[in-house]
């Protein structure tokens, strides 16, 4: 069967989103406990690119299964976790990558790099980090990995925030009713 990717975000109601977000089926790490860990000679790139053994993964649906096994642990370690062993996996930046944007009623939905979508919200909070001069913004997305908002997605954003006052309200956006700074 063939994948389809969801809709672009623009023509989706909040309803919509929420629905395919609720759709998608993860695999159940957090209850998993593997007793063997290693290196999965796997790496992400700042891009977002998947690479193994030095080779970027090219093809879409093992990236995306891969993505669906990733937890990141308190000491900030990604992993690739299964019922049986657990794998670092190296990250520069974030585990994920926001490309899309939008404002749907009261939240503000992304599309990850993935075709995951996420609202964010209290259980998937925006932060600001970096400086006034390289300024980033990360969406977190589950079991601790964060997604970076590429450039254009962080320019919608801007847009949205601009549209919505933010310059008077100290560079804040709301979303599903808890408040983000736009700015480290």
């Amino acid at each position: 069967m063939p994948y389809e990717p969801p809709p672009y975000l623009a023509e989706l109601t909040l309803a919509e989103i929420a629905e395919l977000v609720a759709q998608r089926k993860l695999p159940p790490v957090e209850g998993w406990a593997p007793q063997r860990s290693g290196d999965s000679m796997m790496r992400i790139a700042a891009d977002g690119t998947w690479y193994h053994e030095g080779e970027p993964i090219r093809r879409e649906a093992m990236v995306r299964a891969f993505a669906g096994l990733l937890k990141r642990d308190e000491t900030g370690q990604h992993w690739l976790v299964t019922p049986f062993e657990q794998l670092t996996i190296e990250v520069e930046d974030a585990a994920f990558i926001a490309v899309d944007c939008v404002r749907a009623d009261d939240a503000l939905a992304f599309r990850l790099n993935t075709d995951d979508l996420v609202i964010a919200g209290p259980d998937h909070p925006l932060r600001a980090a970096g400086d006034a001069d390289n300024p980033a913004l990360y969406l977190h997305v589950r079991r601790g990995c964060e997604a970076r908002l590429n450039r254009s997605t962080w320019t919608q954003l801007a847009e949205i925030a601009l549209a919505e006052g933010a310059e008077d309200k100290g560079w804040q956006i709301a979303s599903k009713g808890a408040q983000f700074a736009l700015l480290p």
